[in-house]
């Protein structure tokens, strides 16, 4: 199993970008396949891949991941040939529908009929980087429009890999069963080896890179543990997206948690944000992270290994460069 390593969202914590490239190379040092920024409405993923590729020299560059509704699919194409040719070949290309709170909020676009967009997205996306006109007609999109002065282009830059890996993000049946139809790696967030190997069926055999990305911590101090991964994992629960749709919500609930779940969410945006994180009760912390003694997450590790994941990528919750530096170094031994 590949580890990644997911430099999550920047700001705060007091860490710069000196600190975030340090531990990147660090990660490179230890053996991690790739790292992975995500994107939200801060800092842009790919910039900074481009950014850290002329500074590393073996490490995979992913973007984990770009949000649909903020890039055309001609843009991501281009964006991840850039940064694959600037790299040597090692750009990996992932995106997601994100949600309405985004989207509708930051992109002024509608969230609507996302699986159908995805399927459009990934479709055009992979004619591009495969270097062929792009022609397209699809249930979201028209490529020439009809009746224009459109004409069929194509990527005027080869990515240096034959075929540049394309991941999705997925948490849904027909989501996940879109990565398995179109995409080369699905990226599963927050999900627990079991719910990851009774949703992995729905990529129909087909063999592509299954990515779960995980808040993680290797803390012998497991009540220590809980605690620090309560800010973060609140967060996604309660305050990722609307009262009528948060993904991760609905996740934790699928998971046997609805309950606590839905009282976690009102805690969150009514602006009780402590009440929230008591709210979490520990198995859904230990369902949707890693986190606890070593010996704990080795026998975890392993079903996930089990439960047919590939790549292990891991976000951590730790405050400082010292303190994240250490994290990377236990969470190699830990796959290792």
């Amino acid at each position: 199993m590949r580890l990644g390593y997911s430099m999550s969202y920047w700001g705060g914590a007091g860490l710069g970008p000196a600190d975030h490239l340090a531990l990147v190379r660090e990660a490179e040092a230890l053996g991690y396949e790739s790292v992975w920024a995500a994107e939200t409405y801060g800092t842009d993923p790919a910039s900074l891949m481009a950014w850290i590729a002329g500074q590393t020299e073996r490490i995979a560059l992913g973007t984990g991941v770009l949000q649909m509704s903020g890039r055309k699919p001609v843009v991501a194409a281009m964006t991840a040939a850039t940064i694959d040719q600037v790299s040597g070949g090692r750009a990996r290309l992932g995106v997601g529908v994100s949600g309405p709170q985004v989207v509708e909020g930051w992109h002024g676009e509608r969230f609507d009929r996302p699986l159908a967009r995805a399927r459009d997205y990934l479709e055009v996306v992979r004619l591009a980087l495969g270097g062929a006109p792009v022609s397209y007609r699809g249930q979201t999109m028209t490529l020439p429009l009809d009746h224009s002065e459109g004409k069929e282009l194509s990527l005027a830059v080869s990515p240096v890999q034959e075929r540049l890996p394309v991941y999705l993000a997925a948490m849904g049946p027909k989501t996940i069963a879109l990565a398995g139809e179109l995409a080369d790696g699905w990226l599963a967030i927050h999900f627990p080896p079991e719910h990851l190997a009774t949703m992995r069926t729905h990529l129909n055999g087909r063999d592509i890179d299954v990515a779960p990305m995980l808040l993680t911590l290797v803390e012998e101090d497991q009540e220590l543990a809980y605690d620090m991964m309560r800010p973060m994992l609140a967060l996604y629960l309660g305050g990722m997206g609307s009262r009528r749709t948060n993904f991760y919500n609905r996740l934790a609930a699928s998971l046997g948690f609805e309950k606590e779940a839905a009282l976690l969410q009102e805690a969150f945006l009514d602006g009780r944000q402590g009440e929230a994180m008591a709210l979490l009760p520990d198995a859904l912390i230990d369902a949707m992270t890693l986190c606890g003694p070593a010996g704990k997450l080795r026998e975890r590790v392993a079903a996930y290994r089990e439960a047919g994941a590939t790549s292990l990528i891991v976000g951590l919750v730790t405050p400082t460069r010292r303190l994240r530096s250490r994290q990377l170094r236990l969470i190699a031994q830990l796959v290792a």
